[in-house]
């Protein structure tokens, strides 16, 4: 009501300059003719003026600022693969029947260009993903994620995540991954539905940390290529990865 009545205030002072304006141009000129059709010019520019201010200046600044926070969001998302998804998305493959052929796919992602990946993603999205939790090792997946916890949830706490769906997504499946297994006590003396239970929890975080690996190297391709080099050398997918550079 305060704030309301600050506006209302300023409001009438501004129309009130703008009469006294209008008065002393009449009493100076005494042309109450030409104060009107200036009068009638403006109010008819005004529709215009709110054309460009409100829809053409603000959605281009609006979208400025938009990709200066995505610029820093990829930074924040750069920690979460040195931190966590680069480790995460080797355990997670061992749930993975198919990761041979996944690793076949994304071995030489360093070597790729734009197109390459785009179909990447398109073929990922296609790609149907039956994991076996039985087949990896929980226990060590849940003492790895019960490490990265507090970090995770300080990622959480960004207030800029709200600006980039996919990876508030990715987050939440991690850390509900990282819930699930920590409230489970004995994980080799599970049952053959809890089993299911996890594998789809583990698929529903794996899938999400592809697609987002895949348009974070893209990302270092175009804008940060010596990034680039360091994370295709250290290729989660390539078993002779290595950060040492050979001749």
């Amino acid at each position: 009501m305060k704030r309301l009545s600050w506006q209302v205030l300023l409001g009438i002072a501004l129309v009130a300059m703008s009469a006294i304006g209008y008065l002393v141009h009449f009493a100076l000129f005494g042309s109450a003719h030409h104060i009107f059709i200036y009068l009638v010019g403006d109010i008819a520019f005004v529709p215009i003026e709110v054309l460009l201010v409100t829809l053409i200046i603000h959605r281009l600044l609006s979208q400025r600022e938009k990709q200066n926070v995505l610029k820093k969001m990829n930074m924040v998302i750069g920690a979460f693969f040195s931190e966590v998804g680069t480790g995460l998305l080797m355990l997670f493959s061992a749930f993975d029947p198919g990761a041979e052929d996944l690793v076949g796919r994304l071995a030489d992602v360093g070597d790729w260009g734009r197109r390459q990946f785009q179909d990447a993603v398109k073929d990922l999205s296609a790609r149907g993903f039956e994991l076996d939790s039985g087949r990896g090792d929980l226990g060590r997946l849940r003492d790895f994620l019960a490490g990265k916890r507090p970090f995770l949830l300080r990622l959480l706490e960004n207030p800029n995540l709200l600006e980039h769906e996919s990876f508030t997504d990715l987050l939440w499946a991690v850390f509900h991954l990282t819930e699930e297994l920590i409230h489970r006590g004995d994980l080799q003396a599970l049952p053959a539905s809890d089993h299911d239970h996890l594998a789809g929890d583990v698929k529903r975080a794996y899938r999400r940390l592809l697609r987002q690996w895949l348009a974070y190297m893209n990302h270092l391709r175009v804008d940060y290529p010596y990034l680039f080099s360091l994370a295709a050398r250290t290729n989660p997918f390539d078993a002779e990865a290595s950060a040492v550079v050979e001749a």
